[in-house]
């Protein structure tokens, strides 16, 4: 193990201290990221699977703004350029004429008759949590300069974990009561892939990797290959919760 270890020292030599601008753009706050994303809302028509997604993301979002302000986390500066990170990342996959692997599946088959509506709020949080995520970390760590071992950021993401799996339940519930006496035809294998999926151990996964990505800064082509398998290994399981499980009548 003596050659890895010397490579994560020249890592870490070369990560200390690295920051980013804020790039022209980026909203400055919860709300007006907000703003945004009830614009996009507005282009999503009814039966769009990126839709059922969306909706949730604006309820979770409003839901990490409220939290903000109640004085809820120990570095409120940190949540909040995350929360802005984060969610502009998923802005560019919906804009973007050649998505990334994580998020193609979510916008291939966003039309795609017999996939239900919880199918694509679950592989809309595959593909943002597992590949955004780790993505959005090590990005706001370099727009603020500090790092994940900060004090009260660790604490503070997993107050948002349980945020999310509050609002998971809540979606999936209300998909389920939504579906009412269909849900017979199909509860075997929505049930299944419900249950294939968490976004605990996606979240916790995700912090993992953005330790790795940190480690990796400007070790090259190490840093872009780890990126490659995560975003095709993102979209095969995205592919994989968008299996078609309802039939038509």
């Amino acid at each position: 193990m003596g050659w890895f270890t010397d490579l994560v020292t020249v890592v870490r030599q070369r990560l200390g201290g690295r920051t980013e601008p804020v790039p022209p753009g980026q909203p400055a706050s919860i709300e007006e990221l907000l703003e945004r994303m009830r614009v996009v809302g507005q282009t999503l028509p009814d039966g769009d699977g990126v839709r059922a997604f969306h909706e949730m993301y604006v309820r979770v979002t409003e839901l990490v703004r409220d939290r903000v302000v109640e004085g809820h986390f120990s570095d409120a500066r940190f949540m909040t350029r995350l929360d802005v990170v984060f969610a502009g990342l998923y802005l560019e996959a919906v804009a973007a004429q050649r998505p990334a692997h994580a998020w193609a599946p979510v916008l291939d088959c966003r039309r795609t008759p017999g996939i239900l509506s919880i199918q694509f709020a679950l592989a809309g949080m595959n593909a943002h949590i597992n590949h955004d995520l780790p993505v959005a970390l090590v990005r706001t760590c370099r727009q603020l300069g500090t790092n994940l071992d900060a004090p009260g950021v660790e604490a503070d993401y997993r107050r948002i974990t349980g945020i999310l799996e509050s609002v998971q339940e809540q979606v999936r519930q209300s998909f389920f009561d939504g579906i009412h006496l269909e849900l017979d035809r199909w509860a075997a294998p929505v049930s299944n892939l419900v249950a294939s999926w968490s976004i605990g151990r996606a979240r916790e996964a995700a912090w993992t990797n953005a330790r790795v990505l940190g480690e990796l800064d400007g070790v090259e082509p190490l840093r872009t290959e780890f990126l490659d398998r995560l975003d095709r290994s993102v979209g095969l399981a995205g592919r994989f919760l968008l299996t078609p499980v309802a039939v038509a009548a």
